[in-house]
């Protein structure tokens, strides 16, 4: 099943919904981005965090590394938009 649309989108969910190019451009990448074995590496470490911790499969906050490299609950709102200048990662 597909999430929830929000209520109160941020900037760059308008801007795509409103830019259907763009976000098939945003889309391809991110595609090609999540099959590289780093990228599913990060994503199994997160899985990992989510069902020990009893959560996973129900919705609820996100795991988010932290500079230490410790992982963190927080809104999926921050986690994914938090991304700095060049597309360089800001960790919390």
């Amino acid at each position: 099943m597909a999430p929830k649309r929000s209520a109160n989108p941020g900037k760059s969910a308008r801007y795509y919904a409103k830019n259907p190019k763009a976000r098939a451009k945003k889309n391809a990448a991110q595609r090609k981005r999540n099959k590289t074995s780093a990228n599913k590496k990060y994503r199994a470490e997160l899985n990992a965090a989510r069902r020990a911790d009893g959560n996973y499969g129900k919705g609820g906050k996100d795991y988010s590394h932290t500079k230490s490299g410790k992982l963190v609950r927080e809104s999926s709102k921050k986690n994914r938009g938090r991304q700095g200048a060049n597309g360089k990662s800001t960790k919390k």
